[in-house]
């Protein structure tokens, strides 16, 4: 491989996203200047480690974590979590029809905004037997909102002095992505990590009945449902960071190497939004994807205020 400026460039920013002064927001700054100014020179293996490279960290930051209390954060957000999926589905049929969106495009940024962004749009994709250019602005509109939302809920939650657990509630809830969620909430604090990420996850579990009824609505028989395993890892890795104490010492450093894992994967996402792939997006799904998380990032930050401490 010859060294290029821009894969010296490139390498550069995934040193200082790996060192002690990198953290979420910066990885996905310098990812998203890379992406802009010079390109990404790997967009290949990029796409391709991306997804991995999340599940993996994901299932280590279940060693930093306590089964009960997991449990009991995963208990609080199952109201909040069925309320804002079943609210954000509807909504986003109502404003693409609206809109005059094509019903897969719309559908395909509604799944992505109600679950876990990406992740739900690359299972009900193939259920929808959806085309790639469809693919393709349902994407970029979840990463560009994410990319927001990772710089914006820490500032928003500390100008309101929301708690941990409240902070932790919101960006499970109104933040798309796994990985922005565990960015923003690690910004924020452990115990929002925590809560986020698990209620996050649980979330994410409600891919397989949303995929199943997008297979029944959009009539299409034999479709394959793409199931997020790594979610059994994450619930492994808590279950035997609880109960089992030969682990305990082994845990922090797991943990420590799944953030750092966390960081170079929002870095790669910022590098993979070029400006091609922005002007792919169009302004009618954009400000249908704009709307529906305006909705349910306030009226989840409301309803969090009212009835959590």
């Amino acid at each position: 491989m010859q060294l290029t400026p821009r894969i010296l460039l490139f390498l550069v920013a995934v040193t200082v996203c790996v060192s002690p002064w990198g953290s979420p927001p910066l990885a996905l700054a310098l990812g998203l200047l890379v992406a802009l100014a010079v390109g990404n020179p790997f967009p290949a293996q990029s796409k391709r480690y991306t997804s991995k490279l999340l599940q993996w960290s994901v299932v280590g930051l279940g060693f930093g974590m306590n089964a009960q209390q997991a449990l009991q954060a995963g208990r609080e957000g199952l109201l909040f979590s069925v309320a804002s999926i079943v609210g954000t589905l509807t909504l986003g049929y109502v404003v693409g029809r609206w809109l005059g969106i094509d019903r897969k495009t719309s559908h395909l940024i509604s799944s992505g905004t109600a679950i876990c962004g990406g992740s739900a749009i690359a299972a009900v994709g193939p259920v929808l037997r959806a085309e790639e250019g469809q693919m393709s602005v349902a994407l970029g509109t979840v990463f560009i909102l994410n990319a927001i939302a990772l710089f914006l809920f820490p500032a928003i939650g500390h100008e309101l002095h929301l708690s941990q657990n409240q902070f932790g509630l919101w960006a499970a809830i109104a933040i798309h992505d796994t990985s922005s969620v565990v960015g923003a909430a690690s910004h924020y604090g452990s115990e929002a990590l925590q809560i986020a990420t698990t209620v996050k996850l649980a979330r994410a579990l409600w891919i397989i009945p949303v995929a199943l009824g997008t297979a029944f609505l959009f009539k299409t028989p034999g479709a394959k449902i793409k199931l997020p395993y790594f979610i059994l890892g994450f619930i492994g890795a808590m279950l035997l960071n609880t109960y089992v104490p030969a682990l305990k010492p082994l845990a922090p450093y797991v943990v420590q190497l799944s953030k750092i894992g966390l960081t170079l994967t929002l870095f790669l996402i910022g590098a993979g939004l070029s400006a091609p792939v922005l002007r792919s997006v169009g302004v009618r799904p954009f400000v249908q994807g704009v709307l529906l998380w305006l909705v349910i990032s306030g009226a989840s930050l409301w309803v969090i205020l009212q009835t959590v401490v």
